[in-house]
């Protein structure tokens, strides 16, 4: 029986995946660091921008320009400016960090699409779009309270959720072949794991559990299409698929991911 704070997703891969949602009190506790981060950005920015104004008012003048037009057009610009910043805090953080702000970090919760991907610009975009629509009246958290996927309107358009983070999960004994264990060592020269998220890695754990399972041809397709798809995520250039098989592949990256995230705990 599933908690009502869990939900099951399926990747593009075919595996159901399970969260728990982050819940309205820690995305609450999120929002209102976040909001205190971007007060601070926003006054370095009004500092700045009044330490201008003089200036920027000064040249404007030696226009035809009436002096009232150019007050309100620098206002403007100013306001434009400071709602850019508003927007472009919460976009540039959820895509650099991969769905998470400096708030969410803080508190473990990160927003995702709704097939378990990390969330990407588009959606980054939609959600701070509709953030001030939910931010009035208190519109969003009551869509959180009381809808099952604890969604405010930003996510029912961008097709998110705001899961807790997944936590890397303890190292786990996987027999693998000497040449896929020679191959994992060499990995981290040759590729960029750390763009390997906790859920996609989840997505590698889950096909090891099934693969014992699977009809060999069946087994065969599905290590193809991962490693296709791995070997774009962590950017290595081409697959060693002279000394390795695609299933051997992925071991080599979950037993190398394993072995550095062990490292550095």
């Amino acid at each position: 029986m599933k908690l009502l704070n869990e939900i099951t997703l399926r990747t593009p891969e075919s595996v159901e995946l399970t969260f728990t949602l982050a819940g309205i009190g820690n995305r609450a506790y999120a929002l209102l660091i976040d909001y205190l981060l971007w007060s601070l950005v926003l006054l370095v920015f009004l500092f700045f921008w009044i330490a201008m104004f003089d200036q920027i008012e000064a040249i404007a003048t030696l226009t035809t320009i009436a002096a009232e037009t150019i007050t309100l057009w620098i206002a403007a610009l100013g306001l434009i400016l400071g709602f850019c910043l508003y927007m472009g805090y919460f976009i540039a953080f959820e895509v650099l960090w991969q769905g998470q702000t400096p708030g969410k970090r803080f508190v473990k919760i990160r927003v995702i699409r709704e097939n378990g991907r990390p969330a990407r610009l588009p959606q980054a975009t939609l959600r701070s779009l509709l953030r001030p629509v939910d931010d009035l009246f208190f519109l969003g958290m009551l869509l959180i309270i009381f809808s099952r996927r604890e969604k405010r309107l930003g996510d029912w358009l961008a097709g998110t959720v705001v899961i807790q983070e997944a936590t890397t999960p303890k190292r786990q004994i996987l027999q693998i072949s000497p040449a896929s264990a020679a191959y994992a060592e060499t990995l981290p020269e040759l590729a960029q794991l750390d763009r390997l998220t906790p859920e996609q890695f989840t997505v590698l754990r889950h096909y090891f559990q099934r693969a014992p399972k699977l009809h060999r041809l069946a087994r065969i397709q599905k290590s193809q299409e991962l490693a296709t798809q791995v070997q774009a995520i962590i950017q290595l250039p081409t697959l060693p698929l002279d000394d390795l098989s695609e299933h051997e592949f992925l071991a080599a990256v979950y037993q190398a991911y394993q072995t550095q995230m062990s490292d550095r705990l």
